[in-house]
């Protein structure tokens, strides 16, 4: 739980830290669905800070240790996958994961599909489908998934929903309507108090801007994400 909070903080060094210490005693406790968890949750620090490539090596090494059963360990560690195979530019590895996902998440059981810290329900899978499929520019799909988890999210799982707004900000921008996608970002932002625009909330709109052509960089929508940004 610590090494999550220091990844949403921002604080990745000390979140691998963390994970690094849970993977081990995961792996000594002989607990092979825990330890696939911690592992797909770890990869998920690269993933969000701009190591794509290791971030997928740790979800596949989660795949692997999680074996063959439908599990919520397993399911996560598909998704996380596809986000960073996503990332990397490899779509085609991406899609398979995404496949895979979804085969698993039709017959996880009940009982691993309740909301805890452990267990991986609809709501989780759609918020790992809307940035896999924003990556990929498939922005359909994107907003199916991005509408269902803000329909399963609590209006308190602020992050949450901040970045899924960011997510659709970015579809628009892929969409060819960048002013859009930039007043979209500035809206979620500012909605924030100041002390949660930090982390992985400025990490995701960071991305968005830097996707932007420097030819744009001039305009005011654009010049108006950066301000937001440097507050």
């Amino acid at each position: 739980m610590t090494a999550i909070v220091l990844h949403d903080l921002g604080s990745r060094r000390e979140s691998r830290a963390w994970f690094a210490t849970a993977a081990r005693a995961a792996a000594e406790s002989g607990d092979g669905q825990l330890h696939a968890w911690v592992l797909a949750r770890e990869a998920m620090v690269p993933l969000n800070y701009g190591a794509p490539k290791a971030a997928a090596g740790l979800a596949e090494r989660a795949r692997h240790v999680a074996g063959d059963r439908p599990t919520a360990a397993k399911t996560l560690a598909a998704a996380v996958a596809a986000r960073a195979y996503a990332l990397n530019h490899q779509s085609e590895q991406a899609r398979a994961a995404l496949e895979a996902a979804d085969a698993l998440m039709d017959r996880l059981p009940e009982n691993e599909r309740s909301d805890t810290w452990l267990t991986y329900g609809e709501q989780k899978h759609h918020v790992h489908l809307s940035h896999a499929f924003t990556t990929l520019g498939d922005t359909r799909l994107a907003h199916v998934s991005q509408e269902r988890a803000l329909e399963l999210s609590a209006p308190t799982s602020t992050m949450t929903r901040t970045l899924l707004n960011i997510d659709a900000a970015a579809c628009s921008h892929h969409d060819g309507d960048t002013e859009q996608a930039c007043r979209r970002t500035v809206d979620a932002l500012t909605a924030l108090p100041v002390d949660y625009r930090t982390g992985l909330v400025r990490r995701r709109a960071l991305d968005l801007y830097e996707a932007i052509p420097a030819q744009h960089h001039g305009e005011r929508a654009v010049k108006e994400l950066r301000d937001a940004l440097s507050a």
